[in-house]
């Protein structure tokens, strides 16, 4: 066994930092037992080297990240700061001082991922990310080793524990959106400010990486379709029920029917209760695979926090320090399908439409006109009214997203269409 370590500088040391730090010194032994080495943690950057840090050595902290990453001697860089920048630059400085790199930087990945791994490549060095998606769950590895020899043609998922967290309670308890959302706060499930979460950019970042991988291409953050679910109410999950489902913040990826381009998208969605991610509860994440060979395999576990992620990150760095003592590396991107990534528009799947329109003779010959002239089959209709008010839910058969838009566009011209109160997609069938 090599006796001289592997030098390992953190950059950074917030809740995922350190417990790495931690699992890094009392895992020690079965550590270096894995790998085939000790590994030593070389450095820490900080922004606020006043702070106490249990477990760390005060000599390893610095607020001198650059420095750190030159020193020439740090084998593995782990990034766990976030954001784009300093990240992408301490990054790419890294491996022009010869080290390898663990990240869990999802936002920085979705934007400029081909960048990070062309960089990696030039140098030989590693680019690692397993805890960029979905915390704990092993995810990233299976899809681009265990199923490399597979054709993939769907990816989706719950892969934001807050978001799940806040639907299951008003699913379960009635609760109304702001109402789960002060709970999840309270929890500590939610940030103070929630936006990247309830309005899908962290689940935008994860699906634009997990694009990436499954088809072959290069999916970027701005290529992924976003809404929040803000709008989300306790009747839609009234009129869910009644169809046997319930509401998800779902990560969709998939590949078009005849091969030919990929989409990408974040949204509230129903699914049935008979699906595998209908059962996911509380701040869990779960992710559906289908497959030709492998058919459909889900992946399910918890998505955040210290523990979880940086159990990934050491995956990752056992991964990565392996290779460095083979002198190999690991693989790196593979974008050669080069398929295009099609607008929301192309995007073919079913719609829930709740309408509120007037309560008098001839309005649901209106509505169904509508819909037909825009190519949209009608599915079921449920109509309720009262006082000269009526409230008509309709839901289609499978329709382009640009057919469904049309049609909502047009509704919202009737002289009898008070309001479109809700209009949610419905997968997973």
């Amino acid at each position: 066994m090599r006796t001289r370590p592997l030098k390992v500088a953190l950059l950074g040391c917030g809740v995922v930092g350190s417990e790495v730090a931690r699992i890094m010194t009392t895992h020690a032994d079965d550590l270096t037992a894995r790998i085939g080495a000790p590994v030593e943690l070389a450095g820490v950057a900080v922004r606020r080297p006043s702070r106490v840090r249990e477990g760390i050595d005060p000599a390893l902290v610095t607020t001198d990240a650059t420095a750190l990453v030159k020193r020439g001697d740090i084998d593995v860089v782990i990034e766990v700061i976030g954001g784009i920048e300093p990240a992408r630059t301490l990054i790419t400085t890294a491996f022009e001082h010869g080290a390898s790199v663990v990240s869990a930087n999802k936002a920085l990945l979705a934007q400029d991922g081909a960048a990070l791994h062309a960089a990696a490549e030039e140098h030989g060095r590693d680019l690692y990310y397993e805890a960029a998606v979905a915390g704990a769950i092993p995810l990233i590895r299976p899809l681009r080793e265990s199923l490399a020899g597979d054709k993939i043609n769907r990816v989706m998922g719950i892969v934001n524990g807050t978001t799940n967290f806040i639907l299951d309670k008003m699913d379960t308890t009635g609760a109304g959106y702001q109402e789960a959302l002060d709970e999840a706060t309270a929890l500590g499930y939610a940030e103070a400010d929630p936006t990247a979460d309830v309005e899908g950019f962290d689940a935008a970042a994860k699906a634009a990486i997990l694009a990436g991988i499954a088809f072959h291409t290069r999916v970027r953050f701005d290529d992924v379709y976003r809404e929040g679910m803000a709008e989300v109410t306790a009747a839609d999950f009234a009129s869910a029920k009644e169809m046997g489902c319930t509401i998800k913040l779902l990560a969709i990826c998939e590949r078009a029917a005849d091969g030919g381009s990929v989409t990408a998208r974040v949204h509230p969605a129903m699914i049935p209760l008979s699906h595998p991610l209908a059962s996911v509860r509380g701040a869990y994440n779960a992710v559906f695979v289908e497959s030709d060979a492998a058919g459909q395999l889900m992946f399910y576990g918890p998505g955040a926090g210290g523990s979880p992620t940086a159990s990934a990150v050491l995956g990752d760095l056992v991964a990565v320090c392996r290779n460095r003592l083979s002198g190999a590396t690991g693989p790196g991107e593979s974008a050669y399908a080069a398929l295009p990534v099609s607008p929301m528009g192309d995007v073919v799947t079913r719609y829930h439409i709740s309408l509120d329109v007037a309560d008098k003779p001839g309005v649901l010959a209106q509505v169904a006109t509508v819909f037909a002239e825009h190519g949209v089959s009608i599915d079921t209709v449920r109509q309720q009214g009262k006082d000269g008010e009526a409230s008509l839910v309709v839901v289609t058969h499978r329709a382009s997203d640009a057919s469904l838009t049309g049609t909502v566009e047009a509704l919202r011209k009737l002289d009898t269409v008070r309001g479109v109160a809700s209009i949610m997609r419905v997968e997973g069938e």
